[in-house]
């Protein structure tokens, strides 16, 4: 193994000595990516008031990060793995940390947009460098260690978003949001350019730009239309986007199959433990973003809990993750991926199935079980398939490698807010319709409610506030008779207030329950595809897809290069 590093070499044989120090930055960085996200779901009740957005606007607030980040990972994780792995992640930090600083500066939705979209492109040079630096630091027999400290820190980022977002919105405004992301990617950018070693491929071969391009093109056109269909409807735009996304990814598939040096050998996918692990990463972050984008609503608005009060209640799914993470750790070795994998994801669809049983009387208690369950799920399944993903590439396609796990991430989470939103929102406006049936509420106030359980808990407070102006001019009037009509009139917008509110959340935890429902069904099949996808321990494991054993998936010597200055 040759070592070509800012420091002196200790010893061909010896991994590098601050690997796990490394491997501290590495997360640090992976940590704010993905906080980005999940600490915009208690920050966007404030930024929409303060803003004046609109529901699309909110929506491609959230989705603006998301199509950027997906669609450029494979280019830039194959650029990086050509030219310097820390220095990409370096510039993507650094191209975070700008866009944080301008998303808390600009006073508009447009501004906020554009913000956002430069984080993601930040956020694409990151997320696959992260991973890649990790396959290249550790050797293999401690790779797997790694992984699972990497696959927790993401665990603990979907709940850590809320938790120090809603701190940070009990003193300051929406912006702070932003800026809290500006000292940490300060502070992994220097840890990044004393502790990671530099590194790169070992072999210079010209990118396939035409390959990479492809695929900006198709997983951004598939990734636009899954937002857009949903949410504003299957017009010119969604179904103009599916098209592109259909003949870009034929043209990408053919193009990779051709070239000597294809962005992605497209080949891996004939490999059961390859194609069965993406799977599984798309599965399960389809129903982990889809039920996090409603369960934090139902906190919020149907239990009232305010940011930080959410933020706190998410932690049980934080520290499950890490005793599943502690427990695929020990039981993968032993048993293999295949039974932790899907044990896995059966758990989150059993969370998800406990999930059906929410209705207007539940508590905050009613929700615990099914975040310990889920948590477990992620920390016991996703190791071991990032694992898979990135033993299956050569040192000279780390960056790839991450790419290839991240995009999957990416394309199921995106999937997940885009159908169960989706079937949220539909449940919630067909429930609320049928709960207000017969009422005296305005036709206006009943269209409005039903946009969203957010909108449905203003238009009771706008009744509830019409009801108090009622009564103080009833207090007020010196006609008994008027004073009487008034009090009357505000007794009437008083019950429709409160019916109001009770209609919007009892049809919001129906439609949980009816979503979480279609999302277990997802899960669920999910979960037999993959049981049939991965091979038994022992078998198949380790050959590529023309039955060869590669030096990465079968422990033949051929550790890691790192190499370079970057």
């Amino acid at each position: 193994m040759r070592l070509v590093m800012n420091e002196p070499v200790e010893s061909m044989d010896r991994p590098y000595a601050r690997r796990w120090w490394a491997l501290l930055v590495l997360c640090l960085s992976l940590l704010i990516i993905v906080m980005a996200n999940t600490a915009l779901t208690v920050a966007a009740p404030d930024m929409t008031q303060d803003l004046g957005l609109t529901s699309a606007d909110l929506q491609w607030v959230i989705d603006g990060y998301t199509v950027p980040y997906a669609a450029l990972m494979l280019l830039l994780g194959a650029i990086g793995d050509k030219y310097s792995r820390r220095g990409a992640l370096v510039l993507g930090l650094v191209v975070f940390g700008g866009g944080a600083v301008a998303g808390s500066l600009v006073d508009s939705g447009t501004g906020v947009i554009a913000a956002r979209a430069v984080m993601g492109v930040g956020a694409a040079m990151i997320m696959p460098a992260t991973l890649s630096l990790l396959a290249a630091t550790f050797p293999k027999g401690e790779r797997a260690k790694a992984i699972v400290l990497w696959t927790a820190t993401a665990g603990l980022a979907i709940a850590a978003g809320p938790l120090v977002a809603g701190a940070l919105l009990r003193d300051h405004g929406w912006a702070s949001t932003f800026l809290i992301n500006v000292p940490v990617a300060v502070l992994a950018i220097v840890g990044a350019l004393v502790l990671v070693p530099p590194s790169k491929a070992a072999h210079q071969h010209r990118i396939d730009y035409v390959g990479g391009l492809l695929s900006v093109v198709w997983v951004g056109a598939l990734v636009y239309m899954i937002i857009e269909g949903p949410h504003f409807g299957w017009g010119v735009k969604a179904v103009g986007a599916a098209v592109v996304a259909g003949v870009a990814l034929v043209a990408f598939v053919l193009w990779e199959l051709r070239h000597p040096r294809p962005v992605l050998d497209v080949r891996r996918f004939a490999n059961r433990r390859f194609a069965g692990s993406n799977l599984a990463v798309a599965l399960f972050f389809l129903a982990v973003f889809g039920a996090f984008y409603y369960l934090t609503q139902h906190l919020q608005f149907v239990l009232g809990y305010d940011a930080l009060e959410t933020g706190v209640r998410m932690l049980p799914l934080a520290g499950a993750v890490f005793v599943g993470s502690a427990l695929t750790g020990y039981l993968t070795p032993r048993i293999g991926m295949k039974i932790t994998v899907t044990a896995g994801m059966v758990g989150g669809t059993t969370a998800l199935a406990l999930l059906t049983r929410v209705d207007a009387g539940s508590s905050y208690g009613d929700f615990v079980l099914p975040l310990v369950i889920l948590g477990l799920a992620i920390g016991l399944a996703l190791s071991p398939c990032t694992d898979a993903i990135m033993g299956a590439f050569p040192e000279a396609e780390l960056g790839v490698g991450g790419a290839v796990n991240d995009t999957s991430l990416e394309l199921g989470g995106s999937l997940g807010i885009a159908i169960l939103g989706s079937v949220l929102a539909g449940s919630y406006s067909s429930q609320l319709s049928d709960a207000t049936a017969g009422t005296k509420l305005p036709g206006e106030a009943l269209a409005t409610a039903q946009d969203s359980v957010g909108a449905g808990y203003a238009v009771a407070r706008q009744i509830g506030a019409q009801a108090d102006k009622l009564a103080g001019q009833a207090a007020a009037a010196g006609d008994p008779q008027q004073a009487a009509q008034l009090k009357a009139q505000a007794g009437q917008l008083a019950d429709g207030a409160r019916q109001m509110a009770d209609a919007v959340g009892s049809s919001f935890s129906d439609a949980v329950a009816h979503t979480s429902v279609v999302g277990a069904v997802i899960l669920g099949v999910g979960t037999v595809l993959v049981g049939a996808l991965l091979p038994r321990k022992g078998r198949g494991a380790a050959q590529d897809a023309d039955g060869e054993q590669t030096p990465a998936e079968a422990g033949e010597p051929g550790e890691p290069v790192l190499a370079g200055q970057g």
